[in-house]
């Protein structure tokens, strides 16, 4: 399981479970018992807190063994059930945990330091951790999870000693800072990650202590300074004192938001500490899914077997307007606003706008920022039969399963939709219905996928429709996204997954679309659509610079706007920035387009832009 965890490392986010002692406390166990001695003496509630781990989506399941070690458990009296204790924790955690879960084993710091600082020798504390570390990998852990070090060399023992154990083990060291407001106390976040870089662990994190703000910037600091893979569990805010007991107050909604924030960061497992409960949990899995869609859903492909004989897909160039437009010159869509009431008047007045002044198709988002608008594909509809434009819709995975994706499709395909655009979608949390549901029984890469399969005749469980769709298999990409060798590796499966064409995340900075272009140089080459979206004011471009997910302002942008002394000349110059964006993109042979946002729905602002980058003399 250890090469497993690893490997699934590599392929997605992984999301741990949250506190046990807060929760133990939460649930009437007073603070004066050995929580790890539950394992022994109440193995229900410690089961049930696992089971309700396993039920709010989490992946890793911990060990409730934080301080099952001789010289925490002697300040008990309970050091003769060190072995009893370690291994009913390992067998409840496997229990919760089943075959498709991982389970962690948890070790903690000792009670006092080691010399130096404290009356704990090197040697003892060796011994100390060998002697847990050898009970929880004999009974079968996944990995090793070493939480809550606020001493570098206790750390350090710590690690040596499960690599005495097991040389092939995962560890996951996780060290608690103490930030205060200029300055660290212990260790800073680049001393412990150039520290720990040369021990060997599989993943570099921090937990405890502090909230999912200060966390943010911790996390930032540890990533630039060492390349291992990084995880976060923060406490669930401060906490405060309510009629007698300890509360973290943090919302499900703020720790969730967090966690998304962190995975754009760069963090490879995400997780809670003090004060984390199976809500947040819940709730974090949801906001996860809308950036990296965790692997294990339902799977679409094409089922092997005399029954299914694949059709050749319709040439793309045949399938509609704009697959006979795209890769033949420099092509531009504009994004359609869909209403949020009944009436669509001013969505296809725009689109009549537009197609009059020459763009060749308009795009319609599903449910932009999770807001309930009208349907995308019925307003692909209504702008078809009213507008001489081709529609590219948006569709995307949050708010189906798998059989409402179907319908929809087949039915899009009835009404002569036939471009698609694949996207993951918000978590509706972001949005104005906050209690929605999400779905997400299929990523953007499977819904990719499952779009190409129906152009072959196949459906998305792999069974023959007996005839094929003609869509034109659009995604989406974002070149601004950290790290960018996931982002790559994301498109990378896209293309393999069927996409025909992409839309990038509105650039503003040159530099970030070259050097993802660069990246993407050994793909099979689709059609590229830079995102280009007007700046309306200094606000709004500090909006979504730390706003928006996805999106990143350059300072000098921001600047430029922020320098414009009224609105009316930061809109002229939110226009011109566009437009040199627009310039700088047909000056690249790599594009094959533009993909425009009308500022605020301003659809003539889009045309001014590009009579802009007609006539601008630098860039």
């Amino acid at each position: 399981m250890t090469d497993r965890f690893r490997q699934a490392l590599k392929e997605r986010v992984l999301l741990a479970d949250g506190a046990m002692g807060t929760e133990f406390y939460r649930r009437g166990v007073f603070i004066n018992r050995c929580y790890d001695a539950l394992n022994v003496s109440s193995p229900d509630l410690v089961a049930e807190i696992h089971e309700d781990y396993v039920g709010a989506g989490a992946d890793i399941i911990t060990t409730n063994t934080y301080g099952a070690e001789r010289l925490r458990l002697a300040q008990h009296g309970l050091e003769d059930q060190l072995a009893d204790i370690n291994r009913a924790g390992v067998a409840l955690a496997r229990q919760a945990a089943g075959t498709t879960h991982f389970v962690a084993g948890s070790m903690g710091p000792l009670p006092l330091k080691i010399q130096p600082s404290g009356p704990i020798s090197a040697v003892v504390a060796r011994q100390t951790y060998t002697e847990q570390a050898a009970l929880l990998i004999d009974a079968g852990v996944d990995l090793v999870v070493l939480e809550t070090f606020r001493q570098l060399s206790m750390l350090k023992e710590a690690v040596e000693a499960v690599r005495q154990v097991s040389s092939e083990i995962a560890i996951v060291a996780s060290f608690a800072f103490k930030p205060m407001r200029h300055y660290f106390v212990g260790p800073t976040p680049e001393e412990v990650a150039r520290a720990v870089t040369s021990w060997g662990v599989d993943v570099l994190g921090t937990n405890c202590v502090n909230g999912p703000s200060v966390m943010l910037d911790i996390v930032e600091r540890l990533g630039s300074a060492s390349q291992i893979p990084l995880s976060v569990m923060p406490n669930a805010g401060t906490p405060e004192q309510v009629d007698g007991r300890t509360l973290y107050l943090a919302s499900p909604e703020y720790m969730a938001e967090y966690a998304r924030r962190y995975v754009q960061a760069g963090v490879q497992l995400v997780g809670g500490c003090c004060g984390t409960t199976p809500e947040m949990i819940r709730e974090m899995r949801s906001f996860l899914q809308s950036v990296e869609p965790g692997r294990r859903r339902i799977s679409v492909q094409v089922k092997s077997g005399p029954k299914v004989q694949p059709m050749e897909p319709i040439p793309v160039k045949e399938r509609s307007r704009w697959g006979a437009r795209m890769g033949s010159g420099f092509a531009v869509s504009v994004e359609l606003d869909a209403p949020r009431g009944l009436d669509p008047s001013k969505s296809i007045e725009g689109a009549k706008l537009l197609a009059e002044n020459g763009i060749e198709a308009v795009n319609i988002a599903d449910g932009p920022r999770a807001t309930a608008r009208m349907s995308a594909l019925a307003l692909g509809l209504r702008v078809r039969q009213e507008a001489d434009i081709d529609v590219i819709v948006h569709y995307c995975c949050r708010d189906r399963n798998i059989l409402g994706m179907q319908m929809d499709l087949l039915g899009a395909h009835a009404l002569g939709i036939d471009n698609i655009l694949c996207v993951t979608g918000d978590p509706p949390k972001m949005g104005n219905y906050p209690e929605a549901t999400a779905v997400f029984d299929l990523d953007s890469v499977e819904l990719v996928r499952g779009v190409a399969n129906l152009n072959r005749g196949i459906d998305f469980g792999g069974d023959p429709i007996g005839a094929q769709t003609k869509f034109v298999v659009g995604c989406g990409n974002n070149p601004g996204f950290e790290p960018l060798d996931r982002e790559v590796d994301k498109f990378r499966r896209k293309l393999q997954a069927g996409a025909e064409f992409t839309f990038s995340q509105p650039l503003y900075d040159p530099r970030l679309l070259e050097q993802f272009l660069a990246a993407i140089a050994g793909f099979r080459k689709i059609p590229f659509f830079v995102g280009i979206l007007p700046l309306a004011s200094a606000k709004n471009a500090e909006f979504l610079h730390n706003e928006v997910p996805g999106m990143q302002i350059p300072k000098d942008i921001r600047s430029r706007m922020g320098s414009a002394s009224s609105r009316e000349a930061q809109r002229t110059e939110g226009l011109r920035i566009a437009a040199e964006a627009l310039r700088h993109a047909r000056s690249l042979d790599q594009i094959s387009g533009a993909y425009i946002f009308p500022p605020f729905g301003r659809y003539s602002a889009v045309l001014e832009v590009m009579n802009l980058a007609e006539n601008i003399t630098t860039v």
